[in-house]
């Protein structure tokens, strides 16, 4: 029986890897129906990261995780009037800590069951590792602000390590997917993408973003990357797919204040450093009431 089980992981993990390298065959594939909730009587509870607590934005309700009040998931809570809502995402989590406590945040999956009919889950960026990138493309672009050190030191290996980093996520985010659908099986379930951080069309604001020049759009396309995974992942598991990449446009950590929805890595408006601030938390809750709105059908 365990050679069993193991079998039938591998042929998923291949199946995955199969989804991974043939995204254009799922480009327009239709997600499964489930009940639609809607109003007072949905339980609704979000898992995530930074990304969803909202670190540093008032108010701070919860110091261990970082977690806001005015997160998205707040946000579509309160717009949503749900009878009931935990948000138990937490700065700094990777998939691991959907099944492992975090300081005093238990295991994020331990918040659904059966009742559960609504979830968001925004996971991933601390696996593909986004930290340490973004520490360690400062820190290069700053001896060499016209070239492309984070890409060259990334590819030194001969392949983008990067880009393996994504890939290794997929399976992950596979993972915890198959575990919402198994605590929730009556669930709603939205996989919510990671915002536009840099200026879309490649351009860089060296020194307000200390990367180097050639370096911005190689990163904003590993942010795609990231994103595109995410988005074949949901597919795979029958889940929709929420962009907040495309609705952020324009609204990047180069933008002015009071124009940027990302704090740069000196942020002036509260919110950690390369994270979205309260106005980047209420476009990502605009892209989620959209797609609740819209229904089912399509990612």
């Amino acid at each position: 029986m365990a050679r069993d089980k193991e079998t039938a992981r591998r042929r998923r993990r291949a199946g995955l890897g199969a989804l991974l390298g043939g995204c254009a065959l799922v480009a327009g594939s239709v997600v499964p129906a489930a009940a639609q909730p809607h109003g007072h009587g949905t339980e609704y509870v979000a898992l995530g990261d930074s990304y969803t607590s909202g670190p540093l934005i008032p108010g701070q309700v919860d110091a261990n995780c970082a977690r806001s009040n005015r997160n998205y998931p707040s946000l579509v809570a309160s717009a949503r009037r749900v009878g009931a809502f935990e948000d138990v995402s937490c700065s700094g989590a990777t998939t691991a800590e959907m099944w492992a406590a975090q300081g005093s945040n238990g295991p994020q999956l331990d918040a659904l069951n059966r009742d559960t009919d609504l979830v968001t889950v925004q996971i991933g960026g601390n696996d593909v590792g986004f930290g340490s990138i973004i520490a360690t493309c400062a820190r290069l672009g700053a001896a060499d602000p016209t070239g492309n050190p984070c890409e060259r030191s990334y590819r030194a290996a001969g392949y983008d390590e990067l880009t393996a980093a994504a890939a290794r996520t997929a399976p992950k985010v596979d993972r915890v997917l198959r575990a919402v659908h198994a605590r929730a099986p009556h669930a709603r379930v939205l996989l919510v993408g990671y915002p536009d951080l840099l200026p879309d069309d490649g351009s860089g604001c060296f020194p307000t973003v200390p990367f180097a020049r050639g370096d911005f759009p190689y990163l904003r396309d590993t942010g795609k990357r990231v994103n595109l995974m995410l988005r074949l992942v949901a597919a795979w598991n029958g889940v929709e797919y929420v962009d907040t990449y495309g609705p952020t446009v324009g609204h990047d950590m180069c933008k002015a204040p009071g124009e940027r929805w990302i704090e740069p890595l000196r942020p002036a408006s509260p919110a950690a450093p390369a994270h979205p601030n309260a106005q980047g938390e209420a476009a990502m809750a605009r892209a989620v009431l959209d797609k609740l709105d819209r229904g089912h059908g399509r990612r």
